[in-house]
Parts: C-alpha cells; structure tokens; sequence
C-alpha cells in the first residue's frame, strides 16, 4: 500500500478488529513513519454520528483550546485578523473565541453548526490562523485536506497525538481507538517534519499532541511555554500585551442575529 503522506511503499504492521467486526490491517511507512489502516471501508458506520459517543472531551476540548490559541495569536499573529476553526464540530470553540473578542469562523464539512449558525468561514477568504483539533486522525486523503487548509490559512495550529515508539498491536496505545473506527491516519514526529518541509513550512511541536505548521516568525520558547501551561496564554494577555485586551464580540455578535442593539453580559 502507497503510503499517503511521502508516497513511500508501506508495509504490513500488524491486523486488528475495528467496530468490534472488522479485521483491518495498518500499514507503516519506514521513511516517514506514516501508519494508516487499508482503505477504511467501515466509514459509514463510524460516522453514524458525528461525535463518537465515546469522545466524552469536546467541551473541555473547546475550553483548553480557547487558551492555547488565544496564547499563540497574542505571540505571533495580528489579533484583529479573522481566524477560522476546520473541523469546528458544533461551534463551541468558534464561539468561545468571538467570546473572547478575536474574529472566528466556524468550518465543518460532517458536523451541524449549533452555537456558530451566523460566522460560517468563507472559503474564498484567508485566514491568519487556522486551528484543527483532533482532526488530522480522522483523514482518509491527508494531504488533499491539508492542501485545502493551506487555502484558507499558511499557518495551521492542530492537535493529534503522537504514538510511542514501537507499536505492534492495537492493544498498545489507546489513540488507536478501534471500537470507533475514526482514527485511521496516524503521524509520528517524522511524518509531521516531511509534511512541513513539502509544503515550505516551519513546524513547532510539543513532542506529543500541540503542533503548529507556520511560516511565521513565532518563537519556539514561547510556543513551548503555551504547549505545556494553557495558562501562560492568560499571562500573555494580561502583562505582555495589555493593549491587546479585548471586548467580547457577544453583543455585536446578538446585534448581528437578532438585529437587537442591547448590552449583554460578557
């Protein structure tokens, strides 16, 4: 099987059962260390519902994510730009965002759009920031979906876990998550440094789950720092850029929906 990040010959790592029926195989790429499944015939099923019943964190998600990416535009990018949010699920983390007073768009193509209906990103725009979190698992092509973000925005900040260094089984890291059948793209620290370098791009990491492909001037220290303590973003703000606090986008926000010009608590 060609692997779908280098092109590279991957071979046969290990077979496991997926939606508790499905014997699948994953196939690793020694020159990236790429692992994917075979071609995931079982989709339909996984995505019976958007949000797997067994994904219990996207509110908590939302709500570290709000700090994270709140931290990284106050350290590199223009907090009066427009951002979006791909893969935005139900708009928790595009409204907490607008909440906090930075321009956030909303872009799903699977999920309905419940707290975000009126900021949906348009597609013809750019972006100065594009946040994914817990996306990049779920891509069955994904360079073409990277190549659409890189559309919107030339700097994209995402989650997804890092595997340990040797896996032979599903049974050895709990990410594989075989009982939804979502997770079938799967990227090591290597897999992440060749996609940067195909599309011209520095790339920052945690070593774990934060990364952020940019060809911004951002500094690893503090990238670093924001990686390991969401509240460092808080200490940006309120010290380092005191000129950056900004007014919710709540009240403008209702004004836009409702046509309502009223003060609302932010």
């Amino acid at each position: 099987m060609r692997c779908k990040i280098c092109g590279s010959q991957s071979q046969p790592a290990f077979r496991g059962t997926i939606l508790g029926k499905y014997d699948v195989a994953y196939f690793h790429c020694s020159h990236c260390e790429f692992l994917q499944t075979e071609e995931p015939y079982w989709l339909e099923e996984s995505y019976s519902s958007a949000i797997s019943d067994l994904d219990l964190g996207p509110v908590n998600r939302a709500i570290w994510g709000a700090r994270i990416v709140e931290g990284v535009i106050c350290s590199a990018f223009d907090a009066n730009a427009k951002f979006v949010d791909w893969g935005g699920g139900y708009g928790v983390l595009t409204r907490l965002m607008r909440d906090r007073g930075y321009d956030f768009y909303w872009h799903d193509a699977h999920c309905p759009n419940l707290f975000a209906k009126a900021f949906v990103a348009d597609e013809s725009q750019s972006y100065a920031l594009l946040s994914c979190f817990e996306v990049f698992e779920h891509f069955v092509e994904p360079r073409v979906e990277i190549e659409k973000m890189l559309k919107l925005s030339s700097n994209i900040l995402f989650t997804t876990e890092l595997p340990p260094n040797k896996i032979t089984s599903q049974r050895d890291w709990w990410y594989l998550t075989p009982e939804t059948g979502q997770h079938i793209s799967i990227y090591s620290s290597r897999t992440l440094e060749h996609l940067a370098a195909q599309y011209g791009l520095r790339l920052m990491s945690n070593g774990s789950s934060l990364h952020l492909l940019t060809r911004e001037p951002i500094s690893e220290r503090r990238f670093h720092a924001i990686a390991r303590d969401g509240r460092i973003a808080w200490l940006i703000r309120k010290l380092g850029r005191r000129k950056l606090l900004r007014p919710s986008l709540l009240p403008d926000d209702f004004r836009t929906v409702t046509g309502w010009n009223v003060c609302l608590p932010d």
